[in-house]
C-alpha cells in the first residue's frame, strides 16, 4: 500500500473515527477517556524504548504504570464526576514514585541521573500532556471544544504534508532538526490549521463566539505548535537514531508519530481557549 493511499484512509477513516469517540458523551465522555488512556500507555512505551537506545532507564514496567497515572486519574475523576486537578496530584505521586524508587533500589548511581531523567519526562509527555484533553470534557460545549481542536491538529498535519509533497521539493532544510520538512510544508500547516479554526466557528457561532480574528489567531497558534512539537519528536528519533517511533499505524509509524502534535499543542489550547472563549 503506498503511502499516499495509506494518508487518505488516514484522513478518511481513522480520523472521523477518533472525532465519533468524541462525540460519545455518556459517562462524561468514558470512551474518549479510555482512548486517552491506551494513547497514553502506547506513547509512553515508544517513548520509554526511544530513550533506553541511548540512555539508562528505569524497569520498563515501572517507569509504564508511573506513566499511566495521570490518564486513569482522569478516567476515574470522569467516573465519579470530580474535578480533573486530581491529575496534577498523580503527576505529582508519580513524580515522587520515580524518586523514591531510585533511592531504594539503585546499587551504584553513576547513572541515576539518566535513570531519572528518561523516567520523569516520559511521564510528563508520554502519559500527562494528553490529560489536557481529559480536562476538556469538563465544558459544557466539550464536543465542539475537543473536535475543534483535533480537527485543526489533523488538518495542519495534513495540509502541511500535502503542501511538502507538492510544492517543497526546492525548500526543504530549514530546520535541521527534521531535513524534509519544507516552507510549503509549514504555510501549509498554517492554512489547515485556520482553515478548519474558521469551520468551527462558523458551525458553532455560540461556542467560539466574537471576532472571528480570535479564531484566526488560535489556528496560528496551534499550527505553530503542532509544527514544534513534530519537531520536538523528531529531535527525539535524531538522538536515538530511529526512523519511527514504532510500527502500529501504516504510513505513520507509531503513536508518538502521529500524536506528537497533539501532545505539544493540548495543553497551549486548552490556556488559550480560556482566555478566548471562557473557562474550560
Amino acid at each position: 500500500m503506498n503511502k499516499l493511499l495509506q494518508r487518505l484512509l488516514i484522513f478518511f477513516i481513522g480520523i472521523p473515527l477518533v472525532i465519533g469517540v468524541v462525540c460519545l458523551k455518556a459517562y462524561n465522555h468514558l470512551a474518549l477517556h479510555v482512548l486517552i488512556l491506551f494513547a497514553a500507555l502506547l506513547s509512553s512505551e515508544e517513548l520509554y524504548s526511544i530513550f533506553s537506545r541511548s540512555m539508562y532507564v528505569q524497569p520498563k514496567a515501572f517507569v509504564l504504570f508511573s506513566s499511566i497515572l495521570p490518564a486513569l486519574t482522569g478516567l476515574v475523576c470522569a467516573l465519579v464526576s470530580t474535578t480533573y486537578e486530581y491529575i496534577n496530584f498523580s503527576l505529582l505521586i508519580s513524580f515522587l514514585i520515580i524518586l523514591s524508587y531510585e533511592v531504594f533500589t539503585a546499587r551504584t548511581f553513576e547513572k541515576s541521573n539518566q535513570r531519572l531523567a528518561s523516567s520523569i519526562f516520559t511521564v510528563f509527555y508520554g502519559g500527562y500532556l494528553i490529560t489536557y484533553i481529559s480536562r476538556m470534557t469538563s465544558h459544557i460545549n466539550s464536543i465542539q471544544f475537543i473536535a475543534t481542536f483535533l480537527f485543526m491538529v489533523f488538518m495542519c498535519d495534513s495540509f502541511a504534508w500535502f503542501f511538502g509533497v507538492l510544492l517543497g521539493k526546492n525548500n526543504r532544510g530549514v530546520v535541521a532538526a527534521s531535513p524534509n520538512k519544507s516552507i510549503a510544508g509549514f504555510i501549509g500547516g498554517y492554512i489547515g490549521a485556520v482553515l478548519a479554526g474558521l469551520i468551527g466557528w462558523a458551525v458553532w457561532p455560540s461556542v467560539f463566539y466574537g471576532t472571528v480574528l480570535k479564531t484566526i489567531l488560535l489556528g496560528i497558534v496551534i499550527a505553530t505548535s503542532g509544527i514544534i512539537g513534530d519537531l520536538v519528536e523528531s529531535v527525539f528519533k535524531r538522538s536515538a537514531n530511529c526512523k519511527d517511533s514504532g510500527v502500529i499505524i501504516p504510513g505513520r509509524g507509531g503513536i508518538l508519530d502521529s500524536i506528537d502534535s497533539i501532545l505539544f499543542s493540548a495543553p497551549i489550547y486548552y490556556i488559550l481557549t480560556r482566555f478566548l472563549f471562557g473557562r474550560i
